[in-house]
């Protein structure tokens, strides 16, 4: 039965610390992954903490492994973009993750 994960992920050695987030290389993919995992209700929230180098996410799945596993599959995982830091399972005591998503990754 999936469980929730939360996922922490920073940026990786190949990000350019130069350009907006939606100026990286590969952003598009990027964006198409997460929107296919978003519309998969696979990854059901996900953003940048501000004023830091790093990304919340709130993952369903089986276990860490298929956590690990989508994430591997993610241009910017392959290029050095993103690096998970931690992935730890996550008891939602208070409000829900149902219903329709906030939003999707804009080109």
């Amino acid at each position: 039965m999936p469980r929730l994960f939360a996922v922490m992920r920073s940026r990786g050695p190949a990000w350019n610390d130069s350009v907006p987030m939606d100026e990286q290389i590969d952003w598009r993919r990027h964006a198409d992954f997460m929107n296919g995992l978003l519309a998969r209700d696979i990854a059901l929230l996900a953003g940048p903490l501000a004023g830091t180098r790093d990304v919340l996410l709130v993952f369903r799945a089986e276990d860490e492994a298929e956590v690990e596993a989508r994430l591997a599959e993610d241009c910017w995982s392959i290029q050095g973009l993103l690096q998970t830091l931690w992935i730890k399972p996550w008891w939602l005591r208070l409000g829900t993750v149902a219903g329709p998503p906030a939003g999707t990754w804009a080109p």
